[in-house]
């Protein structure tokens, strides 16, 4: 064995493989944990600095959302400010399919939660699995509190929103005319679908972030406002059209009638105070009604009008010159020709004069009037009144009537249109007819707002005649009359009865529509209203079809309490003070004479407007 000596007289030993090993590990792992920091670094730069924008809207498209802001539907109320049609604030409830698909201990918490079958809800939510959203079923828009009580369970994937959800106070007395709402709170009937956009408010929009449940965590940002929609006054008073609706459904009642309207207008402004119909339906809950039962049959049925066309037809004579006031027409023996039939009175009423033939509604009396006039007379004569084109109201779903021209006529068509047979309207037309021989001659368009009449109107009739038309149907509400049940106590009532039979199969049955169309009071008319009783049975309590026994006390109850409402004052004063002296006498009879009567509280019982 050879030594080397080396200075300092020691001898170098070598190095062991193991220590060398080692060392080149501890080298590549840290240069490794080098490279890895290096990466990181750059990583970070990377997100921070170079691509931020990227990478931040990547994070906003899976947390930022741009949510709906949920705005109130504009406020119905009558003429008096009372509400008809409201919005509540309602939360709805929703959830993310996807985190409720695979989650069947969570859709067993929801389902007894909301009271839905377990496997009902897990089927429609299956279905749903892959969309982010979906309402949980007969849970949109209710009660905020029980919204909160299935929330407070913190089932994931469930939240709720707020919305708004339309309320209706006076139920199925208006449900006709104001119509209702739909899930998503767009107008489908009635004044809710006419006014849709006026009624509509806009959403508004916000920035909001959202965990992984859904939850709202903070509001971003305020991106549009939400904007109510307006509120709208009607023409309606929720007094006359409780009135109107209550009446009508007693009438039904009574008669066994099948349907029934009824139209009343203020006769200067044309505006619509009530306009009642039954069958009628309760538009808080539509979804047990069908189709037919939102029908507005006031201004989407059409009827043949008639005897409450008779005085039309006179008026047209008056204004064409060819019959006076006191003309006089031989009605004997109560019937005369109609082509192959017959053209009858109730009775031969001999002799009439002109008013007689309004106050007995004598058809033959009419039609011999009517051939005085030239066809195209009559007929632009009754254009002009309305018949046979919509009344303008603007109401969805208004039938404009039928009303052939001339030319389409036969022989008898001018005859049995003198009194009501071969044209149609709606009851609005007809109480639009009678407003305008209220009004002096002057139509107006009828309108559901309050305020909302533009311009003055159609002149259609010559104030003088029309006047007198009004004064000749007082004669039918006095003794004599045909609609003795019409009259009110302490005012002058002016009217007309009709009975029409049903057409059927291209004739007439024995079924009827019953009529009364008037004004009150004739001196100064303030109300037009016309009342149509479909369908009443004879039999009922011992009650006729007839017009003035069916129709006309409906008119009478109605405009009683409308008089007295609007404190119309009387034009028969002298008729209502002949009356209460009757009653004193009466009572003072049934006392005796050592009994003194006790008169009446002062003011009880008055007529409107008679008050001291």
């Amino acid at each position: 064995m050879r030594f080397v000596k080396t200075s300092g007289g020691s001898a170098k030993k070598p190095r062991s493989r193991a220590q060398f090993s080692l060392r080149n590990r501890l080298m590549i792992v840290g240069g490794a944990l080098a490279v890895c920091a290096s990466i990181l670094v750059v990583r970070a730069v990377d997100l921070q600095l170079v691509d931020n924008a990227f990478y931040q809207q990547k994070a906003d498209a899976r947390f930022l959302r741009e949510v709906p802001i949920a705005t109130s539907r504009g406020m119905i109320t009558d003429r008096n400010g009372e509400p008809l049609a409201v919005s509540s604030p309602v939360e709805s409830l929703w959830a993310d399919p996807r985190e409720l698909a695979d989650n069947p201990a969570a859709i067993a918490r929801l389902a007894a939660a909301t009271g839905l079958p377990n496997d009902y809800l897990a089927r429609y939510i299956s279905q749903r699995k892959d969309k982010e959203f979906m309402y949980i079923p007969r849970h949109r828009r209710i009660n905020p509190a029980v919204a909160q009580k299935v929330l407070a369970l913190g089932i994931p994937g469930v939240s709720s929103q707020r919305e708004f959800r339309r309320f209706y106070p006076q139920g199925e007395a208006v449900s006709h005319v104001l119509g209702f709402t739909n899930v998503d709170d767009r107008g489908q009937e009635g004044i809710e679908l006419a006014f849709d956009d006026w009624l509509s408010g806009k959403p508004g929009t916000q920035k909001v972030i959202r965990d992984r449940h859904g939850r709202i965590v903070e509001h971003v940002d305020l991106v549009r406002p939400a904007e109510p929609g307006k509120d709208l006054v009607l023409s309606i008073d929720r007094r006359i059209q409780f009135l109107a609706y209550r009446e009508l459904k007693r009438a039904l009642l009574e008669t066994g009638a099948g349907s029934g309207s009824i139209v009343i207008l203020d006769v200067a402004s044309g505006e619509v105070l009530a306009m009642a119909n039954l069958p009628s339906y309760n538009n808080n809950n539509v979804s047990g009604s069908g189709r037919d039962a939102y029908r507005n049959r006031a201004v989407t049925d059409l009827i043949e009008p008639g005897s409450t066309m008779k005085p039309l037809t006179v008026a047209a004579a008056l204004e064409a010159g060819v019959i006076a006031p006191n003309s006089r027409f031989d009605t004997s023996p109560g019937w005369i020709p109609n082509g192959k039939y017959r053209t009858s009175d109730f009775k031969n009423y001999g002799v009439l004069d002109t008013t007689g033939i309004i106050t007995k509604s004598s058809n033959v009396g009419v039609s011999k009037i009517v051939k005085l006039l030239p066809n195209q007379d009559f007929y632009d004569f009754l254009r002009r009144f309305g018949y046979g084109s919509s009344t303008g109201s603007g109401f969805p779903g208004e039938a404009a009537g039928l009303f052939p021209a001339p030319a389409a006529w036969s022989g008898t068509t001018k005859q049995t249109m003198s009194y009501g047979y071969g044209l149609s309207a709606t009851p609005l037309q007809i109480a639009r007819a009678y407003a305008a021989l209220g009004n002096g001659g002057r139509a107006m368009t009828p309108t559901f707002v309050k305020g909302g009449q533009s311009g003055e109107g159609a002149q259609v009739l010559d104030a003088k005649v029309a006047d007198e038309i009004v004064h000749m149907m007082q004669t039918v509400t006095e003794p004599g009359g045909t609609a003795t049940r019409a009259a009110i106590l302490g005012y002058h009532v002016a009217g007309k009865t009709g009975t029409a039979r049903k057409s059927s199969g291209g004739g007439y049955s024995r079924r009827y529509v019953a009529f009364f169309a008037g004004l009150v009071p004739v001196e100064r008319p303030r109300f037009a209203m016309s009342v149509v009783i479909n369908d009443p049975d004879p039999s009922r309590g011992g009650s006729t079809y007839g017009g003035g026994f069916v129709s006309a006390p409906v008119f009478a109850r109605v405009m009683e309490g409308a008089l007295r409402l609007m404190d119309v004052p009387p034009d028969d004063i002298e008729t209502w003070l002949a009356a209460q002296a009757k009653e004193e006498a009466r009572r003072a009879r049934e006392a005796g004479p050592s009994r003194p009567v006790v008169a009446a509280a002062a003011g009880a019982a008055q007529p409107a407007g008679a008050r001291r």
